[in-house]
């Protein structure tokens, strides 16, 4: 019973002195960190600016591999949030980008919980070359008077994240600006062979109206609906699936009425939910292909060029496949690679 006594009165003694020490602790704090990334602005900022992005590199996403993400439009810019979980800890929080201009700053809000006072996270950029400059200001949240030695800990969880981030960064951007300088490296409006593997797609079966505004909005519309959710329900990163295909039979190219299947190979069959998404396959052939960049209404020349040449050499063709090498923007030319299967 003695030492029972004794046990509660250093544990009174130790939270007093805990309750002390806390009155020398801010209920909320601030602090800035520098970084830099060998990569021009121009590479750098639209990492920040995309929260599908943003998530694919950020160590605070990234450590943890069973959250799951919802992304909320407008997927880019000012307004655009994000709602992370993970069911196995109970782990949640909301995302915001509360300001954005362009190339210059942004401001972050990030909820963790139910707790409805955000962290805000202003991030600064200055372009130095080819390399820019990355400044962060971060201020916790307010906390009650018993969670302040939270604020004691911020600091270096911050500033090792964001350590960490950069360096994921910078490994990502390195593979996209290798991926530039292969399409840099690309013969336009030049037809050519090769043997083609395999792939399976996940995606949407479409049909939508054949002119010109119409259909490529509707690309733009599904291409959203895919990526967006192989990234967000699925959860599957960037460097998971492949390039998007447009799969379409060349011979309805002129009809009034289109229908097409628009979707991204993965590696491996996975069960799916909606029903909105079903996979397809795309067995091996010998195809022949051409690359064409410029407006997509103009890719049917290529197309055409592409039908007269299997037909030159007496052989039956199959689905055209339109790759899409970079992600198609409204109102920018598109990069494709167009394939038609021949066969004897």
């Amino acid at each position: 019973m003695r030492w029972f006594k004794f046990i509660i009165i250093i544990v009174l003694c130790l939270f007093g002195l805990y309750s002390l020490s806390m009155n020398f602790v801010d209920e909320s704090k601030s602090f800035t960190h520098q970084s830099e990334i060998n990569y021009p602005i121009e590479k750098v900022f639209p990492q920040f600016n995309n929260l599908q992005n943003f998530s694919s590199w950020n160590d605070f996403f990234t450590e943890k591999k069973d959250l799951s993400y919802s992304f909320f439009t407008p997927y880019e810019g000012k307004g655009s949030s994000m709602k992370y979980s993970d069911k196995s800890s109970s782990e949640s929080g909301d995302f915001f980008i509360r300001y954005s201009n362009p190339g210059k700053t942004i401001r972050y809000q990030l909820f963790e919980g139910k707790n409805n006072n955000p962290y805000l996270i202003d991030v600064k950029f200055r372009p130095e070359g080819t390399k820019t400059k990355i400044f962060w200001n971060i201020h916790t949240p307010k906390r009650s008077y018993l969670e302040r030695s939270l604020n004691l800990l911020a600091e270096d969880f911050f500033v090792s994240n964001i350590d960490k981030s950069i360096k994921n960064l910078y490994q990502l951007l390195g593979n996209k600006v290798n991926k530039d300088q292969q399409l840099a490296s690309i013969k336009y409006d030049s037809i050519m062979i090769e043997n083609r593997e395999g792939a399976l797609l996940l995606g949407v079966n479409v049909s939508t109206r054949n002119s010109k505004d119409v259909l490529f909005k509707n690309v733009l519309m599904n291409h959203g609906k895919v990526v967006n959710f192989v990234r967000s329900d699925l959860g599957k990163k960037d460097d998971e699936f492949g390039t998007p295909v447009m799969i379409t039979n060349p011979s309805n190219l002129k009809d009034k009425e289109i229908s097409y299947f628009y979707g991204v190979p993965l590696s491996k069959r996975i069960p799916v939910s909606d029903n909105n998404f079903n996979f397809q396959t795309i067995n091996s052939s010998r195809v022949y292909y051409i690359y064409f960049q410029g407006n997509y209404n103009n890719r049917i020349k290529n197309i055409q060029e592409l039908l007269k040449k299997a037909k030159r050499d007496t052989l039956r063709n199959g689905q055209l496949m339109e790759e899409f090498l970079e992600e198609p923007t409204e109102n920018q030319d598109v990069k494709l690679k167009l394939s038609l299967p021949v066969y004897r």
